[in-house]
């Protein structure tokens, strides 16, 4: 366990950690935050694991930092990596002052985080910092819209902060960037021939692409990728991998080459007192950029950054134009994209455009704006004005495209508005236009497109715009080689894109091995009617050209709903389906894998976060932390997560974070948006969630204060919901269904029965609900393609998901049902009724009384009555003062053992067989009440069985409250002899009477131990504890160490674990002592951890 201190010198924190554990504090490193003196530690040779810190709250919260993984060092080392002993180490700009933050939190395997983000933009708005490098980035529903990226747009627009993100590296399909690469100065990444071979390794050198990596334009028609840089380096990754460098390859390696280069025309442009703004920078590196040849537009877009001309660009083109940024609007979007079919016809699009000055431009300059624009479009299908006067307002403009006689395929052109005072000077800004035409499938081709003898390089990527048949629901592709000698590596990719979804809602991926004359089939799910863009791309890195042959071919059997919500208060739920291109074979089959437990939240409290959570302007930032409380029944894997905040940069309010807790306030697991990530198994017991939420204003929190949470349940087994073809075989529950075929435009309805109650998962209850999915195909590849569905992509969802809303089980009635017969003879009348209500109520009060009047007062009125003495003991040994109370206990344990016929017990117990006429009934009985514990739904039995059964009950009942007793009285002498040790650490001067009580007791101890063994064995949890402190006080540390690890797992608390350590070290394993002691403060922590 490592040990920390804080010291304060000058008024300044210091902190100091103990990594060698030994104790001394003067022997450690003593350290200030980082962001002050730029302190850092180590944690020795071994671990070569760096680490600083950071002291919050005035010494109240430290923050260790380390690096989560090799990405952020390996990215800072391309960007401003300086090595003055081996230069040719250096990165691109080796002069450059690196602020290093971290956003990655470690609890969640560094998935970046909005707090982190935020802190982060934060931290570089208030020292003015130049640029920003980010290399990570996530698909969104909607771009530019949710808090991180507005405060993404306050710094690069309010603050002239250069924001560079890596466009992504989820290609080769279009539109696949991710955000915020999609709103700021996205860079996509390039290999080029010398890189191949020096980086990379190849025998041979390839043509220059971009194969792998994202794609524009994005979902709302921006560009999406602004320029481009080398896509691969060989740079620094932290010691504790043991490596010096390493190679990575992707847009995160693009981005801070293409960062670092713009660092250099930063670093010219100050030393020549050259003004620039974030938008004449983009626009000086788009205008300037050199475009590689045989490589689509929307994967480079502007291409290849050129450092020197686009500082030349600057240096020479100064006008107070060039500073201007220019926003376009197409409604809600930022460019022009029709992809959907309906696109064959013309339409007209009003464009917006309006000049953004830069912060602090002096009023008299926006008034004297006016700009005289020409706009100018190369394609023939595109139609606007050619003048545009554009003065300090939105200026709108009609744009005209009419993509009839276009070859089928994507399209691309831009309206650009140059300035007619400079027009060298390249366009100020451009509207992007993209069309996509999709090849359509009809009957006559069996809804099938077939691509034969089809020439693939390495790296060459084959795009297929395909518009989806109305009822398709999936697609079958077929890849075969045609070459005899040459193996190949393909990456299979389809995009589906819907508004406000993520291209990942509709998405699938597979990289596959294709060997010489063999053939693979994938199956996908697909949405009917809406353009489908299918890529097929050889693999960069795999040598040597090759012919395939290929087949799409769409299936449909639908579902007449989206979703299927069966309620188990109807009995029997229905669903129809439909095919709708050709003869299919449907073989429904519902399964439920999981049970959704619903939370609300005990508690919301609201706070100020710290200082390191104030935006510019000192806008304070607040959270809010929710407490939701639930139960697992048994282990088993859970799936926590806040449905309506499973989004990040989209997201509304700045992060959402929660952790779970143990009932000992231990942290189990955490996670954020996207909860399929954060999955975690856990054993049964109680436990707590916590849930973070942050935002900069308290009424929009207040708003969640009743938040609902949710707890998704693994099922050990998998559940299956019986189908039938009509109402009346479900009904009678005969045959399910079976074979059979739908035709074209036929409607088949199917209907569902309820799962039985013994079926429904224990904590299961009204309020929650099973959920699962249905397949109806019956081949393996239409099943193949809801799995595909079920598990590719971080935002999939089954192809038509099943919800199974729970109703409240059968009344349990006890000892049999309410309207049982009763014995006329035997029935009590009131009085004798309230009478004995009154004795339980005054026994449930003694316990919790601190006084034996009325112990006294049921003992003379009722001495035969064994719930009293059971009550009495257990309210003895639970006292705060047991240790003074361990005679009582003893005699009150005796009392309980002297009122149960232990003769009579031993009797019954030893009884091999029942000679009893209803003894089977008998049998039934105690095994049907122990599973179910409801009497009523057993047949009529005889009034003599029902008798039997309940003497049998409270036999058994007896045995327990034997051994419980046993155990206390055990459990009270072994206390008393231990603490009789400790008081006789020195000599007493009544040494032979103490010796004398001493044996007595032992004697006593040992007889009731042996007595323990007749009724029951030693590792009976009731035992457990009287076992220990049977072997600790007869010195066999060996057994009782057994017995205190098994009462660990039984009952994992602090004392269990203070009992075994004791046992350790009178072992002797000092070792294991001192390994457990250390975990305890892990295991107990004194409070919840922050967040």
């Amino acid at each position: 366990m490592n040990f920390f201190g804080f010291i304060r010198l000058e008024i300044r924190l210091r902190a100091c950690i103990d990594s060698n554990e030994d104790g001394d504090l003067s022997k450690s490193t003593v350290l200030r935050n980082y962001k002050e003196a730029q302190h850092s530690g180590s944690f020795g040779t071994t671990e070569m694991l760096n680490y600083s810190v950071n002291i919050y709250n005035d010494g109240n919260l430290l923050s260790f930092v380390t690096s989560g993984g090799a990405h952020g060092t390996h990215v800072g080392s391309i960007a401003g990596g300086y090595f003055p002993e081996e230069p040719e180490r250096n990165g691109v700009a080796p002069g450059a002052q690196i602020l290093s933050i971290k956003i990655g939190d470690t609890r969640l395997s560094t998935m970046e985080t909005g707090t982190g983000l935020i802190r982060a933009m934060i931290e570089v708005i208030n020292p003015k910092c130049d640029l920003v490098n980010y290399s990570c980035g996530e698909a969104t529903h909607w771009p530019n819209s949710g808090r991180i990226c507005e405060v993404i747009n306050e710094a690069v627009w309010k603050h002239n902060i250069i924001y560079v993100s890596g466009a992504g590296n989820n290609g080769p399909c279009l539109s696949t960037v991710g955000c915020p690469g999609g709103i700021t100065s996205s860079v996509g990444a390039c290999v080029s021939p010398d890189m191949m071979v020096a980086e990379c390794s190849l025998r041979e050198k390839l043509p220059a692409n971009q194969y792998t990596w994202s794609s524009g334009p994005s979902a709302d028609g921006a560009l999406g990728v602004s320029i481009s840089a080398p896509g691969g380096a060989i740079a620094s990754v932290p010691n504790w991998t043991l490596r010096g460098t390493q190679l990575m390859n992707g847009t995160s390696t693009s981005s801070p080459n293409a960062c670092g280069g713009i660092a250099l025309i930063l670093s010219g442009l100050k030393a020549n007192n050259v003004n620039y703004t974030v938008h004449s920078v983009r626009r000086a590196l788009e205008n300037t950029a050199v475009k590689a040849d045989n490589i689509e537009v929307f994967v480079q877009e502007h291409c290849i950054i050129q450092v020197d001309k686009a500082c030349d660009y600057l240096v020479q083109n100064t006008s107070f134009a060039n500073e201007l940024g220019f926003t376009v609007t197409v409604g809600n979007n930022c460019g022009i994209y029709l992809r959907d079919p309906v696109v064959a016809v013309p339409s007209d699009h009003g464009v917006g455009v309006e000049p953004v000055f830069p912060e602090n431009t002096e009023n008299y300059e926006k008034i004297s704006l006016q700009l005289h624009l020409a706009l100018t479009s190369n394609s023939s299908w595109v139609q606007c004005l050619s003048h545009l006067e554009l003065l300090n307002q939105c200026r709108h403009i009609n744009i005209c495209v009419d993509p009839r006689g276009l070859r089928e395929g994507l399209h691309y052109t831009e309206v650009c508005g140059y300035d007619i005072a400079s027009p060298s000077a390249g366009p100020l800004f451009r509207v992007p236009i993209a069309a996509v035409i999709a090849a359509k499938v009809n009957e006559s081709s069996h809804y099938d497109l077939a691509f034969t003898d089809v020439h693939f390089k390495p790296g060459q990527i084959r795009r297929h715009f395909i518009e989806v048949p109305e009822g398709a629901t999936w697609a079958e592709v077929t890849v075969c080689s045609c070459s005899s000698e040459v193996s190949a590596k393909f990456v299979l990719h389809a995009v589906q894109l819907v508004k406000q979804r993520a291209y990942r809602s509709h998405e699938f991926y597979q990289f596959c091995s294709l060997p010489e004359k063999r053939t693979l089939t994938e199956a996908f799910p697909v949405l009917s009617g809406k353009a489908i863009e299918f890529c097929i791309a050889r693999w960069w890195a795999s040598l040597s050209d090759i012919n395939i042959d290929y087949t799409i071919s769409f299936h449909v059997i639908v579902c007449t709903a989206p979703q299927l919500n069966i309620y188990a208060s109807e009995g029997i739920n229905h669903f129809g389906v439909q095919s709708s291109l050709k003869y299919e074979d449907p073989a429904p089959c519902i399964t439920l894998k999981s049970w959704v437990q619903t939370l609300r939240p005990l508690s919301a409290k609201t706070k100020p976060l710290g200082s390191r959570d104030v935006l510019p302007n000192n806008r304070q930032l607040y959270e809010m932390v929710l407490t939701y409380n639930f139960h697992k029944s048994k282990s088993g894997e859970v799936t926590p997560s806040c449905p309506l905040l499973c989004e990040l940069y989209e997201s509304e309010f700045d992060s959402e974070l929660w952790i779970i807790f143990d009932r000992n306030k231990r942290q189990m697991g955490s996670g954020d948006a996207y909860p399929h990530q954060y999955s975690l198994k856990l054993e049964k017991g109680d436990y707590t969630v916590r849930l973070q939420i942050c935002h900069e204003q308290i009424s929009d929190l207040e708003r969640l204060k009743d938040l609902p949470f949710i707890v998704s349940h693994r099922l050990s087994n998998t559940l299956s919901l019986d189908i039938h073809e009509n109402h009346s075989l479900a009904l009678l529950g005969k045959k399910k269904s079976s074979n059979l075929t739908v035709p074209p435009k036929y409607h088949q309805h199917f209907f569902v029965t309820s799962l039985p109650d013994d079926k429904i998962p224990k904590g299961a209850g009204p309020g929650c609900y099973l959920a699962g999915s249905l397949t109806l195909s019956k081949t393996e590849l239409g099943k193949k393609a809801g799995q595909s569905a079920a598990k590719q992509g971080k935002f999939k969802k089954v192809i038509i998901p099943v919800h199974y809303y729970l109703i409240s089980p059968p009344m349990k009635t006890k000892h049999g049902s309410k309207d049982k017969e009763k014995d006329s003879e035997k029935e009590k009348d009131l009085k004798e009724e309230f009478t004995e209500a009154l004795r339980d109520l005054k026994i449930q009060w003694m316990t919790k009384l601190n006084s034996s009047d009325i112990y006294s007062e049921l003992k003379e009125t009722y001495p035969n009555y064994l719930p009293l003495y059971v009550a009495r003991l257990h309210q003895l040994d639970a006292e705060k003062e047991r240790i003074k109370r361990l005679n009582e206990i003893v005699e009150a344990a005796n009392a309980v053992i002297s009122h149960i016929d232990q003769t009579a017990l031993a009797v019954y117990i030893a009884m091999k067989t029942d000679p009893r006429p209803d003894a089977a009934i008998i049998k039934k009985l105690i095994v049907f009440t122990s599973i179910c514990h409801e009497l009523d739904k057993m047949p009529k039995i005889s009034k003599h069985s029902r008798n039997c059964f309940m003497e049998c009950s409270d036999m058994d009942k007896q045995k327990s409250t034997l051994v419980d007793a046993l155990c206390r009285t055990g459990c009270a002498l072994a206390d008393h002899l231990l603490h009789t040790q400790d008081e006789d650490g020195a000599v007493s001067s009544d040494a032979e009477g103490r010796e004398e009580e001493g044996e007595s007791t032992l004697d006593s101890l040992t007889e009731t131990f042996w007595e323990t063994t007749k009724w029951t064995d030693l590792f009976d949890n009731k035992v457990l504890i009287f076992a220990y402190k049977h072997a600790l006080i007869n010195i066999i540390y060996g057994r009782g160490l057994k017995f205190a690890t098994k009462l660990v797992e039984e009952k994992p608390t602090k004392e269990n674990w203070k009992n075994c350590i004791q046992l350790m070290k009178l072992l002797g394993w000092t070792h294991c002592a001192s390994f457990t002691e250390n975990w305890l403060p892990i295991m107990y922590p004194p409070d919840y951890c922050v967040f």
